[in-house]
């Protein structure tokens, strides 16, 4: 299909829209040194502010703001509406008693919110959905996507929701909502932070124990490792090469790719997610946790439970829930289940892939209760074993669809590895990519230490003083800086 712009021929609109948006050159990305310094800067104000209540959360938020205006350019301004509005929405749902006049609130907060995120990042999807159904053709409209927004909105949406059940008080005053809504840490790729959790601890001053000191430290430097090290390191090098043209490589590099981008993802979204709630640590501020070792789980439903936790029970809560959850019937929650990851999948993007990405775990939930309600299972270690490795290469088969961006280049990578796959060759693909099976080596090793075993580091660092911490923080930083890639590579979540 041939899409064009809607545009006078004399306006280069792309252009202008860029300059309007501005595309910074130094982004302020945690893993960079630009970003490293800037909050060293911004930490040592922080410190001066400690004690003064309502000068730190301005200056946090201002902070906040510069930080998301580096990475969206004015889209900042949009992020600033939102916080605005639903402020607002909330209040004025909080003061009426009037049900009907609550519900007339929450659903023009839902329009505006929805419709926001919408437009943003699916109106193109659906005009060139309109066009392949009737054949008409339709302009694409030039629609950048904010960075950060599907987090935000679903923040906020959060917020007005649990005001209108009367789970929360709304705040009375718009620089407390301000400062939970743009939070830096985790403003554009999460953990999508729930107000019940995060507001209390706005009014108390910040506290940071030797423990949390050290529990941060650790949380950033295996953040950075993770992302800069692992993460980028096989997908540069190895994955998207895979992906960029599937047929040019054996069946066993297929698969190896898959097994790849599998801890690719993992590496670079639980890294940021790590940084994000590392840092919040050090300014005083609790996140909650977003990974759980999730490639452990033994079931599909257990693996949500371990993967971006804080999506999925934001789906759970404010999507499956409402739909009926379990309370209308055995075929209405499996049919519950299966809507909620489908729209789970299209919030990750404007794809059919997504859709079918987000299909496929929806039915695989729904089939995994079926399962154990009929079959029930023991928990003997070969049921184990046999279910972690079914959910295991099930949740790698999803990923396929998640990464390859098409069905031509998905059904591609899996055409290699069901017709192509020659294990004869992998003595060799291994010794040719040496350095990056030896990272993926060590990342899956790293992913199944035991829980304890990370509690007793934690516990262990804390008990080191602030020189030896920074010492191992900066030893990490000057790995992160050998085997970085001369270009920054943005974090995945940041398209979502």
């Amino acid at each position: 299909m041939d899409f064009r712009y809607l545009r006078p021929d004399n306006i280069d609109l792309d252009r202008l829209l860029d300059q309007f948006r501005y595309h910074p050159k130094s982004p302020l990305i945690f893993n960079t040194g630009f970003f490293l310094l800037l909050f060293l800067a911004f930490l040592a104000g922080y410190q001066l502010l400690r004690n003064r209540h309502r000068a730190r959360l301005l200056y946090v938020t201002a902070f906040s703001l510069f930080f998301y205006y580096k990475s969206s350019g004015l889209y900042f301004l949009l992020l600033v509406f939102s916080t605005i509005v639903e402020y607002n929405f909330a209040r004025w749902i909080a003061d009426s008693d009037s049900p009907g006049r609550r519900k007339l609130l929450l659903t023009l907060s839902l329009l505006v919110n929805l419709g926001m995120l919408f437009y943003f990042k699916y109106t193109n999807f659906f005009l060139s959905g309109y066009q392949a159904l009737t054949g008409q053709p339709v302009p694409v409209l030039h629609v950048l996507l904010p960075v950060g927004i599907s987090f935000y909105t679903f923040q906020t949406l959060s917020y007005t929701i649990d005001v209108y059940r009367g789970q929360i008080k709304a705040l009375r005053n718009i620089w407390d909502f301000a400062f939970f809504v743009t939070f830096f840490p985790q403003l554009v790729a999460g953990p999508i932070v729930r107000a019940s959790d995060f507001i209390p601890q706005i009014a108390k001053p910040p506290f940071i124990s030797r423990e949390d000191m050290g529990r941060a430290v650790l949380l950033i430097a295996a953040g950075l490792f993770k992302k800069a090290v692992i993460s980028d390191y096989i997908s540069l090098n190895y994955v998207e090469r895979i992906f960029g043209n599937p047929t040019l490589f054996s069946g066993i590099e297929n698969l190896l790719g898959v097994y790849g981008y599998a801890l690719q993802i993992y590496c670079d979204f639980s890294g940021y997610s790590d940084i994000a709630i590392g840092i919040a640590l050090l300014l005083g501020y609790r996140l909650p946790p977003n990974f759980l070792s999730p490639y452990q789980s033994t079931s599909i439903t257990e693996f949500w439970r371990r993967w971006h936790i804080s999506l999925s029970s934001w789906l759970r809560d404010y999507l499956y829930i409402p739909l009926g959850g379990n309370r209308k019937g055995v075929v209405r929650q499996y049919i519950n289940l299966f809507l909620t990851m489908l729209l789970g999948g299209l919030w990750h993007g404007a794809s059919l892939t997504f859709v079918a990405w987000g299909a496929l775990h929806g039915a695989a939930l729904a089939v995994d209760k079926l399962f154990q309600k009929v079959v029930r299972p023991g928990n003997g270690w070969l049921i184990k074993l046999l279910g972690w490795f079914i959910t295991f290469h099930f949740v790698c088969f999803c990923w396929i669809f998640f990464r390859a961006g098409t069905f031509e280049v998905a059904l591609q990578v899996i055409h290699q590895i069901t017709h192509s796959l020659r294990p004869d060759l992998l003595g060799q693909v291994l010794a040719a990519f040496r350095p990056v099976f030896a990272l993926v080596a060590l990342g899956y090793l790293l992913h199944f230490i035991p829980d304890g075993l990370t509690l007793r580091l934690e516990t262990a660092l804390a008990r080191r003083s602030v020189v030896e911490q920074a010492v191992l923080l900066t030893l990490v930083i000057w790995l992160v800086i050998q085997v970085k890639s001369a270009e920054i590579q943005p974090f995945i979540y940041f398209q979502f």
